[in-house]
């Protein structure tokens, strides 16, 4: 009995010892103290680094380019904008030599209708002036509206006009045009030249008048199948005669500035002078930037910056055939900004600091 009292008293004592021991020790379910992650205090922060990102991709394709070769930088509505332009050029031409061709036939077709010895007498000088009551069913000016739209992601819809910016910064010597934005002052060689063609379209729109005027005291004159025919002629002249006459007015001529097609064709056309015989970049871009602020109970809030960049563009020939195509992908190295005191400020302030 004496002996087993002895074992069982080593025992306490053992477990006791043990227990004291453990205490000593953290268990071994112990946890850090939890941060807590999240971006919305400094969500625009990691938008540095992408901005970065951009600038340093713009170096890279401006030393693919190839040397000393002008680019124009695609752009979707500057080129519907050219577009409409060349076809408001294209219709005044076109127009002017149809109502001169059917002077020709309209005359030619009065001479062989009119009677021996009849004098038929000119309107007034007065219709060699373009009419401005008849509204065009299909505006021209709807050539200069545009429905192309710029779908942004992460940076925004300004990632691409960024990257455009960045290029003319890194290689202005090779740059002709950048598309969207400025496109220049008023070209008043293309202004003068568009209107001049309109003021030649205009003195054919005035004989015809004037010839329908008289095709029409024909048929007044006329009886039977005669008067008939001629009427019918006079009908059909006087509708090739308003679809002119809606053409011109859509045109405004005589409103200043953007309301006016002709303005803005003359625009495009400068434009498109510009950079004719330049290359075309076409570019898409993707930029996203990552902000993660982490707040612990000892170590404070700290934020670190990173950002990511894909970027994807093609160098086509004037004539529309791709010459070469590019696909480039970065990530920026994460930077640790320490936001307590002024250090940490003025790392994340200024460009120039060194990352760390």
């Amino acid at each position: 009995m004496a002996a087993r009292r002895e074992a069982e008293a080593r025992q306490a004592t053992l477990e006791a010892e043990r227990a004291a021991l453990l205490a000593q020790l953290p268990a071994a379910n112990a946890r850090a103290l939890a941060g807590a992650v999240e971006t919305r205090q400094f969500g625009a922060a990691g938008l540095v680094r992408a901005f970065d990102l951009a600038r340093q991709l713009a170096v890279e394709v401006c030393a693919t380019l190839p040397a000393g070769e002008k680019i124009v930088l695609h752009d979707p509505a500057a080129s519907q904008g050219v577009l409409a332009a060349r076809t408001v050029n294209d219709a005044l031409v076109r127009m002017g030599e149809d109502m001169a061709r059917r002077n020709k036939e309209l005359q030619l077709y009065i001479d062989t209708h009119t009677p021996p010895g009849a004098v038929l007498t000119t309107l007034s000088a007065a219709l060699t002036v373009v009419p401005a009551v008849l509204r065009a069913s299909a505006d021209t000016a709807s050539l200069f509206k545009s429905d192309v739209t710029a779908a942004g992601l992460a940076y925004g819809e300004g990632a691409r006009a960024l990257f455009a910016s960045a290029l003319a910064e890194s290689c202005p010597q090779q740059v002709a045009g950048l598309g969207s934005g400025y496109l220049g002052e008023l070209d008043t060689a293309q202004h003068e030249r568009l209107l001049g063609r309109l003021r030649a379209l205009a003195g054919h729109r005035a004989d015809y008048a004037n010839r329908i005027a008289l095709l029409q005291k024909l048929a007044d004159n006329a009886k039977g199948e005669d008067k008939k025919e001629l009427s019918a002629v006079a009908g059909a002249a006087g509708a090739a005669l308003k679809a002119v006459d809606a053409f011109v007015e859509s045109l405004r001529a005589g409103e200043p500035g953007e309301r006016s097609p002709l303005h803005n064709a003359a625009r495009y056309l400068g434009y498109a002078n510009r950079t004719a015989g330049a290359a075309v970049l076409d570019v898409d871009l993707r930029l996203e930037g990552m902000s993660i602020v982490r707040d612990q109970l000892f170590t404070g809030q700290k934020l670190r910056l990173s950002g990511i960049a894909l970027l994807w563009y093609r160098l086509h020939a004037p004539d529309g055939s791709v010459r070469f195509a590019r696909t480039l992908r970065r990530m920026a190295p994460p930077v640790e900004v320490d936001l307590r005191g002024d250090g940490g400020q003025a790392l994340f302030a200024d460009e120039t600091a060194p990352a760390r």
